[in-house]
């Protein structure tokens, strides 16, 4: 038995077809398959269900590739300490992001990044937050940027910032003249378009459609802020959209009016979160205050839509 088959088996109980899991192990269909069966017969077990299109782990394999994702994670914790202890800032620290703050916040943290540790490699993996917490259990991520709270005993969180939410209406829907400084109540009786399942921004949505007595738009969940944008646009509904994803260098979309919430405004709170046990806590900090350091005024709802009225000609006015 050796590390490479563990990881084999672990590439079948992600993709449950060997096509995919030697993909992405880097190898042929055959090697892999070779190599599996190999360790089917050194440990006298059935791991693997083989039908023409899946392949599904047996309980045994289930089993042991449970116990072979923890050896794996101790593995990779011991090249990082070994390689922290010949430069602490330097190699591989792998970090899960969820899809509504990547693509807004990355922008503004990586230049400083690469200034600050030119030396560290981050390797960004986006996903959901029940992915990215699973994942950080079991050692394959090392570091998570989420939303709080997060209950999750084994996990440390440390605050980087609150992010305010503003509102995404058509130019010509009635809430789109209205004064900065908006009250939640003027959401009563409106129905929002949403993210579909799965999306934490969708349940912070759903707590603010709560507190404001609004809806959801029936009939309709999108797969991403982009799409939720361009239904806005598109004169289909109103929807939350958080502050950096409305900040430059994003570009206003055409036939769209944001407006700012009173104070205190919707929001959600973002933390980094790694494993208590882990060995690289200071270098986490140092990672957390650069993420958390965000030029001024960029999570300001007011300057975003401020921004937004600067360059009519972009946003369609």
């Amino acid at each position: 038995m050796n590390l490479r088959d563990l990881s084999y088996l672990l590439a079948l109980a992600e993709h449950r077809h060997f096509g995919r899991a030697a993909e992405a192990s880097f190898v042929s269909q055959p090697t892999l398959s070779t190599q599996i069966k190999k360790l089917e017969e050194e440990l006298g077990v059935t791991l693997i269900e083989r039908t023409p299109r899946k392949a599904l782990l047996t309980e045994t394999g289930l089993e042991i590739a449970r116990h072979a994702r923890t050896i794996l994670a101790e593995i990779h914790e011991i090249k990082a300490i070994a390689q922290r202890n010949r430069d602490p800032e330097s190699g591989t620290i792998r970090l899960g992001i969820f899809p509504t703050l990547g693509p807004y916040l990355l922008p503004h943290v990586i230049p400083r990044l690469r200034q600050q540790l030119p030396r560290l490699e981050l390797l960004l993996i986006e996903d959901k937050t029940e992915v990215i917490l699973k994942r950080l259990r079991e050692g394959s991520l090392d570091l998570g940027i989420l939303a709080l709270p997060i209950h999750e005993d084994s996990l440390h969180t440390e605050f980087l910032f609150e992010e305010p939410f503003v509102l995404a209406v058509p130019d010509q829907h009635p809430l789109a003249s209205s004064a900065d400084g908006l009250a939640l109540e003027a959401l009563a009786r409106e129905s929002l378009l949403l993210l579909e399942d799965g999306h934490c921004l969708r349940d912070q949505a759903l707590e603010v459609c709560q507190l404001a007595g609004a809806g959801e738009k029936p009939g309709f969940r999108a797969t991403s802020l982009e799409t939720l944008r361009q239904m806005v646009a598109a004169n289909v509904g109103i929807t939350l959209l958080p502050a950096l994803a409305v900040a430059p260098p994003i570009v206003p979309t055409p036939h769209i009016r944001l407006r700012a919430f009173a104070e205190p405004a919707p929001s959600r709170r973002l933390a980094m979160v790694w494993r208590k046990r882990s060995s690289t806590v200071d270098l986490f900090k140092r990672l957390a205050q650069i993420f958390a350091d965000l030029p001024p005024g960029l999570l300001s709802p007011r300057e975003a839509c401020l921004n937004q009225e600067r360059r009519p000609e972009l946003a369609g006015a």
